[in-house]
């Protein structure tokens, strides 16, 4: 079986106006009710400034563990589905939003396109990606740039994330 990691993140209230971590958890089950995937771990999650720093209301962030075989085409239109449904309208780039999943990693496979690009290109960048990454993963090595995690997070700059 391989691991997929797919981050979550939302900061927008959801279409019935829940507050974005019910949008996460929402976004969980659904993740957990995908065929052929089994859901093996769910982080804890934490709130994020905007990056990059926009003026937007801050993030809720967690990460999940699949296990299973998945085309990556098809889970990234799968995850689609899951986020119109939590209220996401595609527009600008790094607009604030109801909801967003992202995949991170599908094993150690590495693709420059057609989309998914894996592993994910801004994920080692991101403290609210590779926190809660290491909660569900931890030991996780970055197949391009064969560093784990921990030392991933280790080398970033403080970037206002909190554990809720």
């Amino acid at each position: 079986m391989t691991a997929i990691l797919i981050a979550l993140g939302a900061n927008l209230s959801g279409p019935q106006g829940q507050p974005p971590l019910a949008t996460c958890r929402a976004a969980v089950e659904a993740l957990r009710g995908l065929p052929g995937l089994r859901l093996q771990a769910v982080s804890g999650w934490y709130e994020s400034a905007p990056m990059p720093p926009s003026g937007q209301p801050p993030y809720i962030n967690g990460v999940v563990r699949l296990e299973g075989a998945a085309d990556p085409a098809a889970l990234l239109a799968r995850l689609h589905a899951i986020e119109a449904a939590g209220g996401r309208r595609r527009g600008a780039a790094n607009a604030a939003r109801t909801l967003d999943l992202d995949i991170i990693a599908i094993g150690g496979m590495v693709r420059a396109a057609p989309d998914p690009v894996l592993p994910h290109p801004r994920a080692h960048e991101r403290a609210f990606v590779l926190a809660p990454l290491a909660e569900v993963a931890p030991g996780w090595v970055h197949p391009v740039l064969g560093r784990p995690v921990e030392a991933l997070l280790a080398a970033l700059p403080p970037q206002g994330l909190r554990r809720l």
